[in-house]
């Protein structure tokens, strides 16, 4: 298998995640959410955006747990340890 140069660069740090995740969601005007996909995308290049996502989630759903960050599926808010499928990220209203 061929390694692309993307495979190759090292992951963001979960303190980075955490910054780039509350800065998006800060930034959205009018408490609308991001899609977790943006971060993910701001903090890799190319396509190695992917490799990034699962430390998306993971960092999303500590901050869910410490009441940080809410995580929406189908415009509602979930448990951050129990929930599935396309999910999006949004800072909690009392912010």
């Amino acid at each position: 298998m061929t390694e692309r140069p993307s495979d190759a660069l090292p992951l963001p740090d979960e303190a980075q995640v955490e910054a780039t995740i509350l800065d998006l969601a800060r930034a959205k005007a009018d408490s609308k959410s991001i899609d977790p996909t943006e971060a993910a995308r701001a903090l890799a290049e190319g396509d190695g955006w992917q490799r990034v996502l699962p430390l998306v989630r993971r960092v999303a759903v500590r901050l869910a747990q410490e009441g940080r960050l809410v995580i929406y599926r189908k415009g509602k808010p979930v448990d951050p340890a129990d929930f599935r499928g396309v999910y999006r990220l949004g800072i909690p209203h009392d912010e």
